[in-house]
């Protein structure tokens, strides 16, 4: 009787060759599963699940894990602001690690004796999977053809070929991820220190050209409505998505830093998370006070760093998400935002929330809650320790 190996499979050119290889030169009963974080619609989904059952493996199926995506870890980025290096919303980052559960616990569901993945040796994914495999079924073997044999891209539709399988080596020139909190593009420009990606490259093409204003509206910092319309989160974002991409909003190259020590490139388009995370952060300056936003951003910082090395498992990560959704009890309100080709404007924001009250003062006016004299006495005790230190040490004129 043969041993099962379940094979995490997107359908594309590295999955598309373990299939073959752990069933004919392995000798394995392949079950195949994709996991839907939110990127794939049910068409695309049917094309995969007719090609794995193509490439012969035993069984096939999809795990949606969109909910648990949303409320397991992109909630807690959008109340973080992550971005890590200020740039890259951690797209295929967070997704991974939310598959590789999903992954490892239909491997206990069916009892496999090993699990499969098509990571290569030089980045990211590997460890994120092997890792979190380890974590969740460390009993499990784990078989990683492409990063074993080492294998070339031209090698793997070579291989396929030779099993009558034709994969063009022009669908092959990007390969591109997409889930619910971004797109991920990879293509001969992103090796290189000095090339962008061209036009063509972005899976979703610049046709909208003509300004347009949107109203979002976050309750305890969740996005729940869009220009009035009342949506569930994860709707929210799809809707926001399909509105703002088309005008090549969110569209960057992210340089990071890999786990394994090297640097790498990668491109994205994630018009949604870009939009909602700044329009959210703008809301927070008006809604928190000056050291809810600095401990936050510390902590949202460490967050998204952890998160992106795959260690989503490690138990402070539970502790920062409790400070994060308790920060948010006041992160209400309505949030104006222009989008226009290439670019969006944050106009503004109103909630009741809003700690920019003229009751108190207006920044650079008037104030009504003190008086001059008060701010005299006030700023002679709160620089105090300071002038100490300088009579002290000899440093006053």
């Amino acid at each position: 009787m043969k041993k099962k190996v379940v094979l995490a499979f997107s359908g594309g050119l590295d999955t598309s060759f373990c299939c073959i290889h752990l069933a004919q030169d392995r000798g394995l009963e392949v079950h195949s599963v994709i996991v839907n974080t939110g990127g794939f619609s049910d068409e695309e989904l049917q094309e995969i699940e007719k090609r794995a059952y193509a490439l012969g493996v035993a069984s096939h199926a999809v795990v949606d894990e969109t909910a648990n995506y949303y409320d397991g870890c992109i909630k807690y980025l959008v109340f973080g602001n992550v971005l890590k290096n200020a740039t890259y919303p951690l797209s295929v980052s967070a997704e991974r690690v939310s598959q590789a559960t999903a992954i490892a616990n239909y491997v206990k569901k069916i009892g496999a004796d090993y699990v499969a993945h098509g990571s290569t040796g030089a980045g990211n994914d590997q460890v994120r999977f092997d890792m979190i495999f380890n974590i969740i079924i460390p009993n499990v073997e784990i078989i990683t053809p492409i990063r074993d044999l080492k294998l070339s891209r031209e090698a793997e539709i070579e291989y396929l070929s030779k099993h009558g399988v034709e994969y063009s080596a022009e669908k092959a020139r990007y390969s591109i991820n997409k889930g619910l909190w971004g797109t991920s593009v990879g293509g001969k420009e992103t090796l290189t220190s000095n090339e962008t990606l061209p036009e063509e490259a972005w899976p979703t093409q610049v046709s909208e050209t003509k300004s347009r204003k949107i109203e979002l509206t976050f309750e305890k910092g969740e996005l729940v409505a869009l220009d009035g319309e009342q949506l569930e989160p994860v709707k929210a974002i799809q809707k926001l998505q399909a509105i703002a991409q088309p005008y090549g909003i969110g569209r960057d190259i992210h340089v990071g830093d890999t786990i394994i020590g090297i640097k790498g490139r990668v491109g994205f388009e994630a018009a949604a998370p870009i939009v909602i995370i700044k329009a959210h952060h703008t809301l927070e300056k008006h809604t928190l006070t000056k050291w809810q936003l600095s401990w936050k951003e510390q902590l949202s910082s460490f967050y998204g760093n952890w998160l992106h090395e795959g260690q989503f498992h490690d138990p402070i990560m539970r502790n920062i998400e409790a400070f994060l959704a308790d920060t948010q009890q006041t992160v209400s309100g309505k949030v104006f935002v222009e989008l226009l080709p290439y670019r969006f404007q944050i106009i503004g924001i109103e909630s009741e929330h809003d700690l920019m009250s003229n009751k108190f003062g207006s920044y650079g006016e008037m104030n009504n809650a003190w008086s001059g004299e008060d701010v005299k006495g006030f700023s002679k005790i709160f620089g105090n320790q300071v002038m100490i230190w300088h009579k002290v040490n000899g440093n006053e004129d």
